[in-house]
Parts: C-alpha cells; structure tokens; sequence
C-alpha cells in the first residue's frame, strides 16, 4: 500500500506543496457543496433527493486553482500587517506572548525631542538592533519629551521616531509603550496608526519568564504631594478635551516650556537622587508584598540600576538617553543585564 510521506521538517517546501495540496482540495469540496445545494430552477425547491452528485469539471477545477492564488495572495499580504493586540487577562491590552528563546529589550526616557541629536540617532539605532535580536521591547515612559494627539494632529517632530517604531513593528517584533509623565496622552494615533500597544497605567507581565511589575514610576512611592494633584488636573478628561481643542503648534510651544528637560535634569541633582531612593524604597516594597513577583521594572529617575533585594528578586531601573544611553536585556534564567549603548 503507497503512503505519502510526511513533510520533512528540514524542508519547508515541503510543507507549502502538502498546504497547497490541502487548500486546492478543500477549495474542490467547497465547489462540490454549492452545487451540491443549489436549486434545480423549477418547482417550489430543489429535491435534494434526486439531485445528481456532481463531479469536478476542468471549470471548477481551474475555478480552484484561481482561489488557491487568490488565497495565497491574501496570505501574503495579512503577512505584512503589524500583530494585532489581544485583550490581557488583567483587562489591558496585550500582545500575544513573546517566546522565550530570545531576550526582551527593556529602555525608557528616551525624551526624543529634548535629548541630544547624538543620542537621539544612536536610540534608532538601538531600536535596529533589538529588533534583530528581540522577541519583544518595552519602552519604559518618556520616549517622548513630550507626546499629544491633537484634533487637528499630533506633536511634530517625531517622524524619525515613529518611522523607525512602525519599520520594527511591521517586522514582526511588538512594542509596549508605557505612558510617562510626559507621554502619557497617547491614544488612538499611537496603537492604530503607528501599531504599538500604548498603556497608561502599571501592568504585571511574564517577559522572558521573569514575572514583572512594569511602571514608569511617575507618583509612586510617599511624598511628591503637590505633583500627584497636579497630574491629577492635567489627566482629568476636561483638561485632556481643553488641550486638545488648541492649534498643533501652540500646544507644542506650551509643553516645551512647561518640560524644560534639560535645565530640569540634572544628572546630579539632589532631587533625582531623592526620587530614586523614593523609588528604589517602593521597589522593594512591592516585591516584599508580592510574592508571585520576580522583578520590578521602573523608569523616570534617569538613573540606571540594578538591585537585588532578594536571591533571584530584582528591582531594574533602566535609566535614560538624556545622559546615559542605558538598556536592559531580560533572558530567561538568567540575572538581567543592564547595558551601555556606547559601551558595546
């Protein structure tokens, strides 16, 4: 008795003539079935009982053959569309789960619109790289100075940044953007348009079997009173609506004074330190009062770190590209790295 071999798993050809094969015959049985069940063209319907069972001719047979193309060509072509998010058990967005035979590249405060030109091209190039090498990247809040989707557009001058997030993207490779205190007004624009998954609040994911607490870190932690109302009235839906009703380059023009990043930031600036020993402090906290947690991801204070409270429990802060160009590799199994760009 003749068997057909099975597909050999060192020859993909293989599997596209036995695919092929399959989908022209499914095609065939589809045609026999419209036939099948169609009417007879007098009396009140067709007698099923005395329809003959018909045969394929060289016409369905070449009528076939054109939906396999037809089919084909629309498996290319939903080929080239970005991933399309899913919801989260924890009701957030979610991209399906990245695999776990290569790492998740982790970066934030980016601020592309106030840091140096230098370091703005060098995180493009950063974005190639991991997209060669990455199953997923998260990019921890403030990859903007500033972000805005207006009535009339969006913040301009982040077309580099955003033609290089949608080349990553269509590659295959997703993108989580957790909102910061200065792109935090992501929406439509960013999940639809440019296709990355954009969350405004903190999430706990698996990236590369490390249980994670992700957050930019923005109003965690005690103190910072003043800031916590005040990003209270600046994230209300009537301020949101306010904002967005002004001209593109008059809001622009408002939150450039308003960030300031440059004068702000400085790299040691007894505030920064305060804020990271705030956040360091809630860190710890957090892993001491979740059990289930391996890490705790943060971003905001600009300052890279790595702590581990705990055997095989860390708290990483990715630190920034205003004047570090720092990043995190998380590997399954493995302590996570943190990395200097201009160090490689």
């Amino acid at each position: 008795m003749r068997t057909t071999p099975k597909p050999s798993t060192r020859d993909p050809d293989s599997f596209r003539i036995q695919r092929n094969s399959t989908l022209a015959g499914t095609v065939k049985l589809v045609l026999m079935e419209v036939s099948r069940a169609a009417p007879s063209g007098s009396g009140s319907g067709p007698n099923t009982s005395a329809l003959p069972v018909p045969q394929p001719t060289k016409a369905t047979e070449s009528t076939a053959a054109h939906l396999l193309v037809k089919c084909q060509d629309l498996s290319l072509f939903l080929r080239r569309i970005p991933i399309i998010p899913l919801l989260g058990v924890d009701g957030s967005r979610s991209f399906r789960p990245v695999t776990k035979t290569k790492p998740v590249y982790v970066a934030s405060d980016v601020h592309y619109g106030a840091a140096p030109p230098s370091h703005q091209e060098a995180f493009l190039g950063w974005l190639e790289h991991a997209a060669s090498v990455a199953s997923g990247i998260i990019l921890n809040g403030d990859l903007f100075d500033f972000w805005f989707e207006y009535q009339w557009g969006t913040t301009r001058g982040n077309e580099p940044l955003l033609g290089q997030i949608r080349r990553v993207v269509d590659s295959g490779i997703p993108i989580t953007l957790m909102g910061g205190n200065h792109d935090w007004w992501g929406g439509r624009y960013l999940r639809e348009e440019v296709g990355i998954e954009f969350l405004d609040h903190p999430v706990t994911r698996d990236l590369a079997g490390h249980c994670t607490r992700v957050a930019h870190g923005d109003g965690l932690g005690t103190g910072d009173t003043g800031y916590r109302a005040f990003r209270a009235i600046l994230r209300s839906p009537h301020a949101r609506f306010a904002f967005s009703m002004l001209p593109v380059r008059i809001g622009d023009r408002i939150a450039k004074r308003v960030s300031n990043t440059k004068d702000r930031w400085d790299d040691q600036g007894a505030d920064q330190v305060n804020r990271s020993n705030t956040l360091e402090a809630w860190a710890v906290e957090t892993l001491k009062s979740n059990r289930e947690l391996d890490l705790v991801l943060l971003g905001h204070t600009h300052r890279p770190l790595v702590r581990e409270p705990e055997p095989g429990r860390w708290y990483v802060n990715s630190g920034d590209w205003v004047f570090h160009q720092s990043y995190v590799i998380l590997k399954e199994g493995e302590r996570p790295q943190l990395l200097d760009w201009r160090k490689r």
